[in-house]
């Protein structure tokens, strides 16, 4: 018999993007029930499905005892106080589903013997009875026969002792619990837009109200929280992890760039490594009981500390951040050999080194990603690149995009220094391709992008993202408009 899962679930299942299967709802391939899916449905969609089961069964029962697998059962299994709370729900349900089968099986084992002493009894309506008894026997010989077993289920029960699937109201917007991850880890590893501070269960900006399923306390807090507050639910995102293979929080999310308030912290130097001869990487890292709470596509200021002489009030920069919100403690930017940047000069002649202080100041700016589910195309130029990884990071945490497309122009002698990472996206994820081109020209490459773009686009509703020069900008966002893509669906960002 088939099982109803969500959409997030079906995609885990089939191992398919949340977008993919949207798609499909959209087009008619795919019928929702209440918002569920259909395990038969989705069987007759992706019928791989179930041998890929079959495998994954047999390689989770064949794993090796070895550090390899120790590791991997540290990350992807929960601890054994969640995996025994998770076991004991699962059990509940288990036994109450046992509980009500067995009366229902003794109903209908009670209404045979009746009919059975009915036809038995003078006068009875024989046909109708026998008719009647007939029914009830091939009824109760079906319910106990033996089907063949649904793969897909078998999966989702062994899902939700493994991964927890939560979902926040009033968004409606889910995320799955996995590994040891707090439900704050585990939100903004599914890119959500949550509200917390420190994230060591100090300050409680991440208090929310469990309204479905249940939680366990899994790291330290010291946040006072009142009586009243206890009672009606609420708990720590930072300090508490799903005991329930379901559960639904409250709690508000940030809508945009407005929701963000500007922090200062002192971060420290984790590394500072060559990308290309004029492109270097700088990693920073926050401190634990404060990190960036940002959005992907944002900016940042950085300058050195007051104190350090040798840096003058003009060792400041503000630059995009390249990597992804769902990690806020490691920060990376994509620094650019510039004469007249004293910090740059500081960072390219090494006396910017691991183990120093920069303060940063941020975030800033509404170069974000927008709700929807439509195909997201990347247009990047030299730097440019910075935001749109961020962005293409950010986008591939939610899964609700069915296809992801750079297209990345290079114009400084550098070229495309992260020509790799996008080769490791592609090869890694199917609805993800890429283009690079080089021109000395920033606007007449734009034209180049335009027009691949164009070949490659056009008949795609897709949100469009340019991130680069003024000139880059300018003019690939001119010549898209030009071919017909409404401005609202496009959105840039000079760098």
């Amino acid at each position: 018999m088939a099982q109803w899962v969500t959409v997030w679930r079906a995609a885990q299942l089939v191992g398919v993007p949340r977008g993919v299967l949207q798609q499909r709802v959209r087009s008619g391939e795919l019928e929702l029930a209440d918002g569920l899916v259909s395990t038969e449905a989705l069987l007759k969609l992706y019928p791989q499905a179930q041998l890929e089961a079959s495998g994954l069964l047999e390689r989770v029962a064949h794993i090796r005892e070895d550090a390899f697998a120790r590791r991997v059962r540290e990350r992807l299994l929960p601890s054994q106080e969640v995996l025994a709370q998770r076991l004991f729900r699962q059990g509940q349900e288990l036994a109450d589903t046992q509980r009500h089968l067995q009366r229902y099986h003794a109903l209908v084992i009670e209404l045979r013997d009746r009919l059975r002493e009915m036809l038995a009894e003078p006068g009875a309506e024989a046909t109708r009875l026998a008719d009647l008894h007939r029914q009830l026997n091939d009824g109760l010989a079906r319910a106990l026969a033996t089907e063949p077993v649904d793969w897909l289920d078998v999966m989702d029960d062994v899902l939700k002792v493994v991964s927890a699937q939560v979902t926040l109201r009033p968004s409606g917007h889910q995320f799955a619990v996995e590994g040891r991850d707090t439900l704050l880890q585990a939100g903004l590893r599914a890119g959500l837009k949550l509200n917390y501070g420190c994230g060591n269960g100090t300050c409680g900006m991440c208090k929310v109200r469990v309204i479905g399923g249940e939680v366990c306390k899994v790291g330290p807090s010291d946040y006072p929280m009142s009586e009243a507050e206890r009672q009606q639910g609420y708990v720590l995102m930072c300090a508490h992890s799903a005991a329930s293979s379901e559960l639904t929080l409250e709690t508000l999310e940030a809508q945009g760039p407005a929701d963000i308030a500007p922090q200062q912290i002192v971060t420290t130097v984790r590394a500072v490594r060559e990308l290309a001869p004029n492109t270097r990487l700088l990693h920073l890292q926050t401190p634990r009981s404060h990190r960036l709470r940002f959005l992907a596509g944002q900016s940042v200021t950085l300058a050195l500390q007051a104190s350090e002489a040798t840096a003058g009030d003009d060792a400041r920069v503000t630059l995009p951040v390249a990597s992804c919100p769902c990690d806020d403690r490691n920060l990376h930017f994509f620094v650019p050999r510039e004469a007249d940047d004293a910090l740059a000069r500081l960072v390219f002649d090494g006396t910017i080194r691991p183990g120093d202080a920069l303060n940063l100041r941020g975030p800033v700016g509404d170069f974000v990603l927008r709700e929807g589910q439509r195909p997201l195309v990347f247009a990047a130029c030299d730097l440019g690149f910075a935001p749109i990884r961020s962005l293409i990071e950010h986008a591939l945490s939610l899964d609700a995009a069915p296809s992801l497309s750079v297209f990345w122009l290079a114009t400084r002698g550098d070229g495309h220094f992260q020509a790799n990472q996008c080769r490791a996206w592609s090869e890694a994820l199917d609805g993800f391709e890429y283009a690079l081109f080089t021109d000395a020209d920033a606007e007449r490459g734009a034209r180049q992008v335009a027009a691949a773009i164009r070949a490659d686009q056009f008949d795609v509703d897709c949100d469009l993202y340019l991130a680069g020069p003024e000139p880059f900008v300018k003019a690939l966002g001119a010549a898209l408009v030009e071919a017909g893509v409404p401005a609202t669906q496009i959105a840039s960002e000079v760098v």
